[in-house]
């Protein structure tokens, strides 16, 4: 029977992910784009759910429960479709009672349907994501956009990586204010695009395994060095940073690169420090580059 509590319809998540500098919250945080906007401040506590063999996350399904203010609220997210920091995925959300998961919910979703009653008791915790959310609620270009600032640790398995991105959440509006705010924001804040979901990189870390996609396209190449920065920072392996300055050399000397927007993508290989870490232009050049290729990918 399906639950009450729980539509089949999922809304769409529409948001831009950009993971920041070191330097980038103090940055964000003295913007003069949020000076006349009110902050809002929580601590998150988020436990991710799979099976032993990893059914979810080879499906691309994200399954947690959040504790926030004395609630617990369990969430669903599917696979995203997207680049550049871009996504666009359904998610269902609702308040359940205690710390376990309310598998008759999950049972009414699309995503769960199929799934045998035998697997879906085989659900347990897997990883965690604890940090703290600044956010702020902006009206550009006669858009709703929430800006969340996310500062904190990814753990699974033992396995430790920071969280310090900025989401952009498209409220009410169209998409292209999410881009808008992005490149103003980015003029002043370190950032880059980041297409790994919390859950794909805890995934990730526990596994100490960092696939990248095969690519052949632009859009694929700068897909393909995104992700390989995001397992940089999350691996502390070399390789991946050597592997993302290949695929952004590949991007930058593709023949089928309009030559109007081919300066980004040399920008972009000028624009990272030892570290892997982006100025303000790699983040105005990354971003106007993915806008403009704008090829939906089968996001992490």
């Amino acid at each position: 029977m399906e639950n009450p509590k729980v539509s089949a319809v999922a809304p769409t998540e529409v948001e831009l992910k950009l993971a920041l500098a070191p330097g980038g919250p103090a940055q964000l945080a003295a913007h003069p784009l949020l000076d006349t906007t009110t902050a809002t401040r929580l601590t998150l506590t988020n436990t991710y759910f799979d099976t032993p063999d990893g059914a979810l996350g080879a499906a691309r399904v994200a399954l947690r429960l959040r504790q926030v203010n004395g609630q617990t609220l369990q969430t669903v997210k599917t696979a995203g479709q997207g680049g550049g920091g871009l996504s666009s995925r359904e998610e269902w959300e609702w308040e359940v009672s205690g710390n376990q998961l309310d598998i008759a919910g999950l049972k009414a979703l699309p995503p769960f349907q199929a799934m045998e009653d035998a697997t879906l008791a085989t659900l347990e915790p897997q990883l965690r994501t604890d940090f703290t959310r600044t956010t702020w609620d902006i009206h550009h270009q006669e858009s709703h956009i929430e800006l969340a600032l996310d500062e904190g640790d990814i753990i699974c398995h033992g396995h430790h990586a920071p969280i310090c991105e900025m989401e952009l959440e498209l409220k009410g509006g169209a998409p292209n204010a999410l881009w808008d705010l992005a490149t103003t924001l980015a003029a002043d804040v370190a950032l880059r695009p980041s297409d790994s979901s919390k859950a794909a990189r805890g995934a990730a870390l526990g596994h100490q395994h960092w696939p990248l996609p095969e690519a052949h396209t632009p859009s694929e190449w700068l897909h393909r060095a995104t992700l390989a920065l995001d397992a940089f920072h999350d691996s502390g392996q070399n390789a991946f940073l050597t592997r993302a300055l290949e695929a952004l050399t590949q991007l930058a000397a593709h023949p089928a690169l309009d030559d109007s927007v081919r300066p980004l993508a040399q920008t972009l290989l000028q624009a990272l420090d030892e570290y892997g870490q982006p100025n303000t232009a790699y983040g105005s050049a990354a971003l106007t580059l993915a806008r403009s290729l704008a090829e939906p990918t089968e996001l992490r």
